[in-house]
C-alpha cells in the first residue's frame, strides 16, 4: 500500500483511476453553437424539483458552448455505445459535425441533442455553475426526460471502458 502526503496531480489522477464511473455525453446546441463531450463527473443533486451537476473541463474554450446556450442533455450511455464515447472524448481530434454523425439524435425539451438508445437522457436548463479549479460544475433542472432499454450501462474504471 502507497500513502503520499505529497498530492500532486499525476498521484490524484491515479487515485481516481481506481473510481468506477457511469459514462455520459453532454451535449448542447443553440446560439452558442452545437457541442458535446464525454464526461464522468455528473450526478443527482436533488429530486424535487429534479436537478443534476455536471463537471466540465473550462480551460477548453469550446465548452463555453453549455453557458452562451444556457442547455443541456445528459446523455447515458450504454455497453455498446463505446464508440460514441470516444468520438466526443476529444482524443480522436473528430470536428463536431463526425462526432454527432456517430448517432442518431433528436430533441426532448430545451433543443439540446438527445441520444437515441441511451439508457437514460436527462434534458436540463443550466439554473447555476460554479468554477472551481479547472473545471465548471454545471447545475441543470431537469426539464424533460427519456428513460431507455434496460442495457448494460458502460462503465469507465483504471483508465478502460467496462460493463456491468
Amino acid at each position: 500500500m502507497l500513502k503520499i502526503n505529497d498530492i500532486g496531480p499525476q498521484h490524484y489522477r491515479d487515485a481516481m483511476a481506481h473510481f468506477a464511473g457511469h459514462v455520459h455525453v453532454v451535449t448542447t446546441d443553440g446560439p452558442g453553437g452545437k457541442r458535446g463531450a464525454t464526461v464522468i463527473a455528473a450526478c443527482s443533486v436533488s429530486d424535487t424539483p429534479p436537478t443534476l451537476l455536471v463537471c466540465l473541463n473550462r480551460e477548453n474554450v469550446k465548452n463555453e458552448a453549455f453557458i452562451k446556450n444556457g442547455r443541456f442533455a445528459l446523455n447515458t450511455l450504454a455497453s455498446d455505445q463505446e464508440a460514441v464515447s470516444v468520438g466526443f472524448s476529444g482524443v480522436t481530434g473528430l470536428p463536431v459535425e463526425e462526432r454527432f454523425a456517430l448517432a442518431e439524435w433528436d430533441v426532448i425539451s430545451t433543443g439540446a441533442p438527445a441520444l437515441k438508445g441511451a439508457l437514460a437522457v436527462f434534458d436540463c436548463e443550466i439554473i447555476d455553475s460554479k468554477d472551481l479549479a479547472t473545471h465548471r460544475v454545471l447545475f441543470g433542472k431537469v426539464t424533460g426526460l427519456r428513460i431507455g432499454d434496460n442495457l448494460r450501462p458502460l462503465i469507465y474504471h483504471n483508465r478502460g471502458y467496462h460493463f456491468l
